[in-house]
């Protein structure tokens, strides 16, 4: 008999995590059907969708009680943020997060997610890349998150996007849902508040979400630009927006932002509902493509 003891492979079995993923809708039809498919598809994890609908009458109201894969609300709201934050009351996960109509998950994205979280349980949000794309699906843009800072988010923008961002449980324990006072930079006031409160954040360098583009920019609508004005707290505070501008642009640089990304993924299409279409760039750019917008989206701030 060999004296050496003989080693065992213990298998771990991933953590135990629930995730609530909460969908405002209202006359988005088309593309909440391809959100849908997004969120049920994705393996190895436990998630409710749920689905806030404001009382379409587009058709939604036909299928989306009947369809199994979501826990589905339809009533009247006070618009997207109000439905966001009525859908996390509702939510029972660990990790929540907001997935517009026309965005979509990544295969394999909340499966990423749930590791990083159990890998760091520090981290109370967390932020991923997205992919930009057109009507079609196929790849307009890279954006490559880095961490927020909170004099940035008030004075030059926001530069995370909630279709890459999940967040634990305990930032609602803590109170932090959408005020309703804003009804177009909701998402720069909510991150504005847990900078604030110096709520613990991470950025994951992986493409985790799709977000369909067209050009419409409602923070350029007057109504937008008073609440930034409002959030800013002055107009003396702009001047140091080119400080920290170029601030943001060393930091985005040193996180490759500006390099040129090989992407492969596959998304839902409204030509392809049932599965999803793969798509592949050896070269895609970073560039925020304003002019690019190839099909309509019905902007899902304007409800």
């Amino acid at each position: 008999m060999s004296g050496g003891r003989r080693k065992h492979t213990i298998n771990v079995p991933p953590p135990v995590m629930r995730f609530s993923i909460i969908t405002p809708s209202f006359r988005h039809a088309g593309w909440l059907k391809l959100c849908i498919a997004s969120v049920a598809d994705q393996k190895g994890v436990e998630v409710e969708h749920i689905v806030q609908d404001a009382g379409s009458d587009d058709g939604t109201q036909e299928w989306l009680p009947k369809d199994p894969r979501v826990r589905a609300f339809i009533e009247k709201d006070e618009g997207m943020y109000d439905a966001v934050n009525r859908g996390m009351r509702r939510a029972t996960g660990d990790v929540l997060a907001y997935l517009n109509c026309d965005e979509q998950y990544l295969p394999g994205a909340l499966a990423r997610v749930r590791d990083f979280f159990a890998a760091h349980p520090r981290v109370d949000v967390l932020f991923g890349d997205a992919i930009l794309v057109d009507g079609h699906g196929a790849p307009l843009s890279y954006r490559r998150m880095v961490l927020p800072i909170r004099a940035h988010v008030r004075i030059v923008h926001l530069n995370t996007l909630t279709c890459a961002t999940f967040f634990r449980r305990s930032i609602l324990e803590r109170g932090h849902y959408f005020d309703l006072r804003w009804k177009i930079i909701g998402d720069a006031a909510w991150m504005d508040d847990l900078l604030r409160d110096r709520v613990p954040m991470a950025a994951l360098p992986e493409p985790l979400a799709a977000f369909t583009f067209t050009g419409s920019n409602m923070g350029a609508t007057a109504r937008g630009l008073e609440e930034r004005k409002a959030l800013r707290g002055g107009a003396w505070k702009a001047a140091l927006g080119l400080v920290l501008s170029l601030q943001h642009w060393l930091r985005k640089w040193r996180a490759g932002a500006y390099a040129p990304h090989r992407v492969q993924y596959a998304l839902y299409t409204r030509q392809c509902p049932d599965r999803r279409v793969s798509f592949t760039e050896p070269n895609l750019g970073f560039t925020w493509p304003h002019a690019l917008a190839t099909s309509p989206r019905d902007s899902a701030p304007a409800r």
